[in-house]
């Protein structure tokens, strides 16, 4: 019986809420009116409110406004509250320039988001089908899916409606997270037809289901008939690999929760993985990473497929400055020790000075300091003041007063509020705007090695020295900085600056 067939799915993924509003998208075709009639039944049994909402695209002219009115009219002798509103497809097709079948679903879901949050709730429940499973798990694989693609459409799942450009009108731009559950998602186009009949529903007929330009129609009346000729049980064999599909993908996205913390370090407008650490893991949890930093930086996958992540894995074994930019605008790169993945608008990833990835780090004085997961290193060496020159100072080697930084010295990156007397300044100045002032890119500033002791900044590594570290005439015994690189014997000043 399908509806003891949908309690069952929804008692089983919790699909529902006690309590909650949901919003049910009706286009008046078999498959939507046969789950707003279930969920019709059960909605005592749940503990529900049901809300219909309906959009005409405008693409059908009399057609698609006879379906909205139909629905409208079944909601009102259901005696359920409706939304329906029209849309102008075409119009969004044009000035975003997207396919018609992508306009048509962006607009379409943005509409079930507005629809959503007026009626205070983020479930909408669609009416996608077993069938419309397997055709989507076709689809995915013809357009070359990884795993999470072939694993279809999940019976619940967080959708977030991303605003296109800036052309569009204030509605149209208006979007909201949604929870979209499927609960027909184990029930077969045929049950759907069949409960219609037995409850006398009289689906409106949507013609463009015919229309053979449309990839999804051309799949469903060609080429599975023709792969039925194979394997008659094709449909099942690939629900049952869509689900093994999915149990492995839980699991990889289980490992990458485990992982991140160590392997991830997220700053405003990156993400940036150890790549030492990085290589030393499979090739499975490495795509899996990166998918999660793609979703992480722009809110989701849209429009990033397998092919373009297998170029994204690529550059982490590449030569160093090597990236590649992803569909969305983010850019993969490769630094001498990160792979970094931020906006393509971001400035460059710096491949010839050090950056800091852990919060902070005891210098070894004297002695040498590596910094972790990087090839780059902080020797410390103290002497005694002699009549010599000193040498004189490049971005990553400098000489200080020891007697006055004393001993205690850490690497860290900076803090809220920090401040430091830049030399030659003359004054103190918030180490924020030192950076707006040197150009020092925003997405790299937290990364930037910063020489401090418990009280105060004394080096901004690579910028600028503190003017109370300086040597002078009374400094008696001096302590000389240098990062060099791992195997190299003399400072490394890649990049010019200022100390």
């Amino acid at each position: 019986m399908l509806i003891a067939q949908v309690r069952a799915t929804i008692q089983e993924q919790g699909l529902f809420r006690p309590g909650e509003t949901v919003v049910v998208a009706v286009s008046g075709g078999p498959d939507s009116l046969c789950l707003l009639h279930v969920l019709r039944q059960l909605q005592s049994e749940l503990g529900i409110a049901l809300h219909v909402a309906h959009l005409d695209h405008g693409l059908r002219g009399a057609e698609s406004a006879a379906d909205a009115a139909f629905v409208a009219g079944l909601a009102r002798d259901w005696g359920l509250p409706a939304t329906v509103a029209t849309a102008d497809v075409r119009a969004v097709q044009q000035a975003q320039r997207l396919s018609l079948e992508e306009a048509a679903r962006y607009v379409r879901y943005a509409f079930l988001a507005r629809v959503a949050a007026n009626v205070g709730t983020s479930t909408v429940a669609v009416g996608h089908t077993a069938d419309d499973q397997v055709e989507t798990i076709l689809i995915h694989f013809l357009r070359g899916a990884g795993l999470a693609g072939l694993r279809g459409m999940l019976p619940a799942q967080e959708m977030a409606v991303r605003p296109l450009r800036a052309d569009l009108s204030p509605g149209e731009q208006s979007a909201a997270p949604l929870r979209l559950v499927r609960p027909l998602l184990a029930v077969t186009r045929a049950a759907v037809e069949a409960y219609c009949a037995e409850h006398g529903l009289t689906p409106r007929h949507d013609r463009s289901n015919e229309d053979e330009a449309i990839l999804r129609n051309r799949l469903r009346r060609r080429l599975l008939p023709a792969l039925e000729t194979y394997n008659p049980n094709l449909r099942a064999t690939l629900l049952r690999a869509a689900q093994a599909l999915a149990d492995d993908y839980a699991y990889l996205q289980a490992e990458v929760a485990r992982l991140w913390p160590a392997l991830a370090q997220e700053t405003a407008d990156a993400v940036v993985f150890d790549l030492a650490a990085w290589r030393g893991l499979p090739p499975a949890l490495q795509r899996h990473l990166l998918r999660e930093a793609v979703a992480r930086r722009q809110g989701g996958w849209q429009d990033v497929g397998a092919g373009h992540m297998e170029k994204a894995l690529a550059v982490a074994g590449k030569r160093v400055g090597a990236q590649v930019t992803l569909p969305g605008g983010l850019r993969v790169a490769r630094s001498y020790t990160h792979l970094i993945v931020g906006r393509a608008t971001a400035a460059p990833v710096p491949v010839d000075q050090p950056l800091l990835t852990v919060e902070q780090l005891p210098l070894a004085i004297p002695g040498v300091t590596p910094l972790p997961g990087s090839p780059w290193q902080v020797q410390a060496r103290v002497v005694e003041r002699t009549a010599e020159e000193l040498p004189p100072p490049t971005p990553y080697a400098v000489t200080m007063d020891l007697d006055v930084v004393g001993s205690d010295l850490v690497l860290r990156r900076r803090r809220p509020g920090d401040r430091f007397q830049p030399l030659g300044l003359g004054g103190s100045q918030k180490l924020q705007d030192f950076f707006v002032d040197h150009k020092v890119p925003r997405e790299w500033r937290d990364l930037v090695p910063i020489v401090a002791t418990p009280r105060q900044i004394v080096w901004v590594v690579g910028r600028r020295l503190d003017a109370r570290a300086q040597v002078t005439a009374a400094t008696r015994r001096l302590l000389t900085l240098v990062f060099t690189l791992t195997g190299s014997n003399s400072s490394c000043a890649l990049a010019a600056g200022e100390v």
